[in-house]
């Protein structure tokens, strides 16, 4: 068979994205990749069917970290997309993008102006299709839809009141000129319907004949022959593999995914490699390394008032949206939240972003709770800690090791950062625009005052609120894995575009910095070609 001209391993937020775009010329022919299943799940593009795909292993990777020393040596739950639009079909849909210092930073840290703030805007309009109309910050006609919420539960209106009251301004637009405030997150919908990047990227131009869509498809490992990536090795079935032959590989399988088929093919810590009896190619110990995620905190009360969404009917529910498109399937349950500069931060970015549900939420909605409630997530934006992945096994099938390094900056700042973002949530949900809802704390359990007490809450009930990047950071340096162009280091025809080049968090969610990624390599790749 002829080779492709490019294999996309990983169908999610950036891999449906340059499946797309590369294969817009017909002359390309182009194979993508995904270990999962079709996204054919009807929860998944009801936007309130996130509430039922915590617990579903067929469209999950289900990782765990290993013991978190600075958790109590808890393993925290690691949920990511393993299905057709990846963790974008399974996510709560906030569209965010950052600010400008983020991307101002990831130009410096690559050396590479075209990754600056008002290099990358363009290709993040490019992307987008706001219902709201065009401006200088929002684009429209672009394959991704951004939405106001259809629908949107009264104490999600409530939290926006109370952030009000307690000295917040509110916010209409978090992408607008100033993330500052309290708001309703416009959403990666449209319709009323989640619009994944599968949804929107790949779906319209699956009929191409020059681009094919390989689902339950598992990459062992990249084929590399003479510091050249020639194509990919699939496992099929228990015993037999598949050989794939490619003028170009892309790594699009994310901060987990990636890293780990980079360390099964030879790339990665020499010695570390070693230990698992793989002979490596290039000796990259930037592999894994600088892991970066958003711990986040929650803060629940009892409601007074049955107006929550802990106890829908989920027949009606479901039954509406799919003749309307509307009424709260259409919730992304996430409904709002905001972004806070704290008195420690440490230059002019907001260092606090808060989400707030209308519903009980304990370990991510999958220990469900009794009677009504809410919830206020709150998550420091700019840890110091880093973690790493390293191997289990030579085995693909087995999951890597996640050491996420939460809280292990030596200065301690990040707890202490924590520890604010507890009590600003506690300041919060006191405000009398709670008065007729607020019942009994339910975490924590009682009323805390001292930051020890709080430290400690954060240590038993801290989560990850899904942010994982920076496993292949690019950068100018000799630890950086992938130049500025995502190419990966000591081998040609490879590069990476997910989450894990990201050299540091961005201020806020990463779906929608993730699509600008896949979107300004895609010109990259076919610039070059």
């Amino acid at each position: 068979m002829k080779p492709y001209d490019y294999v996309i391993v990983g169908a999610g937020s950036a891999g449906c994205v340059l499946a797309n775009r590369l294969s817009a010329n017909p002359a390309n022919r182009v194979l993508l990749l995904e270990a999962g299943a079709a996204d054919w799940n009807p929860l998944i593009h009801m936007p309130a069917g996130i509430a039922r795909l915590a617990n579903n292993r067929r469209i999950n990777w289900n990782y765990r970290t290993e013991p978190e020393p600075a958790l109590n040596q808890r393993r925290l739950w690691w949920p990511r997309g393993k299905t057709l639009g990846g963790s974008s079909s399974i996510n709560a849909m906030c569209y965010i993008r950052g600010v400008a210092a983020d991307y101002d930073s990831w130009a410096e840290a690559s050396g590479d102006a075209r990754w600056s703030w008002l290099q990358v805007l363009p290709w993040f309009l490019r992307s987008e299709d706001n219902s709201r109309g065009a401006s200088a910050l929002h684009g429209v006609g672009g394959p991704l839809g951004v939405s106001d919420l259809r629908h949107h539960n009264v104490l999600s209106a409530a939290l926006i009141e109370a952030a009000a009251s307690a000295g917040y301004p509110r916010n209409d637009d978090f992408n607008g000129a100033q993330p500052a405030g309290f708001g309703l997150y416009q959403v990666t919908q449209r319709n009323g319907a989640r619009c994944s990047t599968a949804a929107a990227y790949l779906k319209p131009v699956r009929q191409r004949e020059n681009l094919h869509v390989r689902t339950h498809s598992l990459v062992e490992r990249v084929l590399i022959e003479r510091d050249r990536a020639v194509g990919v090795q699939l496992r099929r079935g228990r015993h037999d593999s598949e050989r794939i032959e490619a003028g170009k590989v892309i790594l699009a399988a994310g901060a987990i995914n990636t890293p780990q088929l980079l360390m099964l093919s030879g790339l990665g810590p020499a010695d570390h490699l070693r230990e698992h009896g793989i002979e490596p190619c290039v000796d990259l110990p930037g592999v894994g390394a600088n892991l970066q995620d958003h711990l986040d905190i929650c803060t629940l009360d009892a409601s007074t008032q049955k107006v929550s969404y802990d106890h829908l009917n989920e027949l009606g529910t479901g039954l509406r949206w799919w003749r309307h498109r509307d009424g709260p399937g259409s919730s992304n349950v996430a409904e709002a939240g905001g972004f806070v500069r704290s008195g420690l931060a440490a230059d002019a970015r907001c260092d606090l972003q808060f989400h707030f549900v209308p519903a009980l939420l304990d370990d991510h909605g999958r220990h469900r709770l009794p009677g009504y409630g809410y919830t206020l997530h709150a998550c420091y934006l700019h840890p110091h800690s880093r973690g790493r992945l390293r191997l289990h096994s030579a085995d693909p099938e087995q999951p890597i090791a996640i050491h996420a390094g939460y809280l292990s900056d030596p200065e301690g700042h990040d707890l202490k950062m924590m520890i604010a973002a507890a009590r600003l949530s506690r300041e919060i949900l006191d405000q009398p625009a709670f008065a007729a809802y607020r019942g009994a704390p339910v975490f924590p359990e009682r009323r805390i005052r001292s930051d020890a007490e709080y430290a400690d809450f954060i240590r038993r009930k801290a989560e990850t609120i899904y942010h994982p990047v920076g496993s292949c950071r690019m950068g100018k340096d000799d630890a950086a894995v992938v130049d500025s162009e995502l190419r990966v280091r000591g081998v040609q025809g490879l590069r990476v575009v997910d989450a894990s080049v990201m050299p540091s968090l961005p201020t806020g969610n990463t779906n929608a910095p993730t699509i600008m990624i896949a979107e300004r390599a895609s010109a990259l790749i076919l610039g070059e070609a």
